[in-house]
């Protein structure tokens, strides 16, 4: 993506807007995708593992804290790829406070008996920050357990050569 809005671009925003959703583009995507992730690698898997809304994940200062030091290991990820974050951690988690309680769409999911994108959310940047060299002990933590919780509810299973998703039973 080079940031040019394009003639297909413009084509796709009108009939997104045809369709009644509000359309904002932006000439950096990654930056977008990056802040997106940023939000919910963290808060969606610790809720899915606990069983919580987001505001009771915040409640407790434990959980906090490992939501705050995910945020920053994906931050540091952000930055080696560029990608200044436009918050704080801090600022970030006061932004989801103000949402009050709700259930992530990955708790949804796992009450639901669907797949979790677990590899998706939380998965890829873990691979990124491998091959950029940047630790990330609580992200990865917080991977295998929500992998093993997904696993043994039979919505997630390991192959050779990596993780895939279960088809659900028709």
């Amino acid at each position: 993506p080079s940031g040019e809005r394009s003639g297909r671009l413009a084509r796709v925003i009108k009939m997104l807007e045809q369709g009644g959703f509000t359309v904002k583009p932006t000439p950096e995507i990654q930056r977008e995708v990056w802040l997106k992730l940023w939000g919910n690698m963290n808060m969606n898997p610790i809720s899915a593992l606990t069983g919580s809304t987001a505001d009771a994940v915040l409640d407790d200062p434990l959980t906090a804290q490992l939501v705050r030091d995910m945020m920053e290991e994906a931050a540091a990820v952000g930055r080696a790829l560029g990608i200044e974050m436009s918050m704080t951690a801090s600022e970030r988690i006061a932004v989801t406070r103000e949402l009050g309680a709700f259930k992530t769409s990955m708790l949804q999911d796992l009450e639901s008996g669907r797949p979790l994108e677990i590899d998706a959310i939380l998965g890829a940047p873990c691979e990124i920050g491998d091959r950029l060299g940047i630790p990330m002990p609580f992200s990865k933590a917080v991977l295998g357990l929500t992998r093993q919780r997904s696993s043994n509810l039979g919505l997630y299973a390991y192959e050779a050569g990596g993780p895939t998703v279960k088809p659900l039973p028709s």
